[in-house]
């Protein structure tokens, strides 16, 4: 599951970031509204955790258009308003639930976990497969033959990008974009590092590996038997 947090406070995003992350979710993190809005509407996230006193575009901005342009993502606002006024207004524009700050995570948590089970299953893709692997994006389980394969939540988050589109080589900058949620520098290695992990858990004892890198290029989950 992948959850957008749109928080501007850097001691709350990380917090709320980091508890999140502790459960196995994969988080993307931004503090900015309009930068919020962009990223959720090029990635289909399962959640997304909005705060509503935003540099750039204001949360309820953010809210009202999301939901007139049809995105269906369940939003939890979190937010220091907190008068029923401010509240009545939030679910009105949208919003699936509501939570005033201060909070405690275990609430917050709990929340999310209310709003994640309400989302309809999508029939035939809540399991990717792919020369024998299997990916459970549900229980977020991996295996390689039948056995099972330990994933942390950026390597679940690269290993499902590439079984969405296995044979595409993609590059170190659509990585980034798609499993950091940021704008690093294409030169940084810490996708060749996710990769070399990942590579390690999903190829290691097999005879053919699956996990290409194609130089001066990209990567690519490609079947070479």
């Amino acid at each position: 599951m992948h959850i957008l947090v749109i928080e501007d406070d850097t001691s709350i995003r990380e917090f709320v970031r980091q508890g999140l992350e502790e459960l196995n979710f994969q988080v993307t993190v931004c503090a900015d509204g309009k930068l919020g809005y962009q990223l959720a509407c090029q990635e289909p996230y399962d959640l997304i955790i909005l705060d509503l006193m935003l540099p750039g575009m204001d949360g309820m901005t953010v809210l009202r258009q999301l939901r007139g342009e049809g995105h269906r993502t369940p939003v939890l606002i979190l937010s220091a308003r907190h008068s029923v006024d401010e509240r009545v207004l939030g679910l009105q524009s949208g919003a699936d639930d509501y939570l005033v700050k201060p909070f405690a995570f275990a609430e917050l948590a709990a929340r999310c976990q209310t709003l994640l089970r309400r989302q309809p299953a999508a029939s035939g893709t809540d399991v990717l497969r792919y020369q024998g692997l299997t990916l459970d994006l549900l229980s977020r389980e991996a295996r390689r033959d039948g056995e099972a394969i330990v994933l942390k939540p950026r390597e679940f988050a690269l290993l499902k990008l590439l079984m969405t589109q296995p044979g595409r080589v993609l590059s170190k900058t659509v990585i980034l974009e798609q499993v950091w949620g940021f704008q690093f520098d294409p030169q940084t290695n810490v996708v060749d590092v996710l990769v070399c992990r990942l590579r390690g858990k999903i190829d290691k004892g097999y005879a053919t590996p699956l996990l290409h890198t194609i130089r001066g290029v990209g990567y690519v989950l490609r079947h070479q038997g």
